[in-house]
């Protein structure tokens, strides 16, 4: 592993052993944040489950209030928070100037890698993603708790456009002559029967599939960092070209933007993602398994 490959996990991933130490010793503890994004029709509700058990002193996030702005026309599901309203959203939650801050949720770091890249393109610089979330808290022993934290507000400044974003124009030029990776599963990027409900499916011309989910193992940690090199540069990330990332609404992708970070690899987000993308009939989309395969 390379220097700047293990900087970039450790800048990335917070260990929960790791964490636990830290939070049990006196003096300033980091910001957590328990990150949470109801689905219609999904059966669950985030909301119940952190009041239930969460990680002492940690914070509510909800994914489509706190960290999205509100969708309209050509902006996809969930567009970038309006920076002012996440500044007061984030001195709500008690996080400072030089707040420390590790967000975590219960399903692989899916929403939680959201948050992480929401807060890092908001312009914070220590903000670590919990790696193997709640499951791997109780793993280490940590404890939980119901208790509803009341943290003091904090002072931080917001300021975004620390971290790259694309417009459907980039992604298109980046599809053609750099690298662009589809977070979304496999059979949401060939546009299988099924997969688009009312919405076209398939995937942006020239774009390469590269499922999430395939940088996790089994216990919903991340693949170590080798491994995570080895699968991008498969994937056509070896630093011989920029690399952007979308998914359907802006959620998946972040989370792989945050396993290249953890290889040492640079990527811009696509915010709008598929959502956006076919909110303008005119552009076009390719189905199948190959990046270019099937276009129309």
């Amino acid at each position: 592993m390379s220097a700047p490959e293990a900087a970039g996990r450790s800048a990335v991933l917070a260990d929960a052993a790791g964490l636990l130490a830290l939070t049990v010793r006196p003096g300033e503890q980091p910001v957590l944040l328990h990150v949470g994004n109801p689905r219609p029709g999904d059966g669950g509700d985030p909301l119940a489950a952190y009041r239930a058990a969460h990680l002492p002193g940690a914070v509510y996030a909800d994914l489509p209030r706190d960290l999205a702005g509100e969708p309209g026309h050509g902006t996809g599901r969930r567009p970038l928070p309006e920076p002012g309203r996440l500044q007061d959203t984030l001195r709500r939650w008690g996080v400072g100037a030089s707040s420390a801050v590790v967000v975590y949720d219960d399903e692989g770091g899916r929403s939680a890698g959201r948050a992480w890249w929401v807060l890092r393109w908001a312009g914070l610089s220590d903000v670590r993603l919990l790696d193997g979330g709640l499951a791997a808290w109780r793993a280490a022993g940590g404890p939980l708790t119901a208790d509803v934290p009341r943290p003091a507000p904090g002072g931080v400044r917001v300021t975004p456009g620390a971290l790259p974003v694309l417009d459907a124009a980039d992604a298109a030029r980046l599809a053609a002559g750099g690298l662009l990776l589809d977070a979304r599963s496999a059979p949401q990027y060939r546009g299988d029967p099924g997969r688009g409900g009312d919405r076209p499916a398939g995937h942006i011309p020239g774009a390469v599939s590269a499922p999430t989910g395939e940088n996790l193992r089994p216990d919903g940690r991340f693949a170590g960092t080798a491994e995570l090199v080895a699968r991008f540069r498969r994937l056509g990330a070896d630093g011989s070209v920029p690399v952007g990332v979308y998914c359907g609404g802006g959620v998946a992708a972040a989370h792989e933007i945050a396993a290249l970070a953890a290889a040492g690899i640079d990527a811009a987000l696509y915010p709008g993602s598929w959502s956006a993308w076919i909110s303008d009939p005119g552009r076009p989309v390719a189905t199948g398994p190959e990046p270019w395969g099937g276009e129309g």
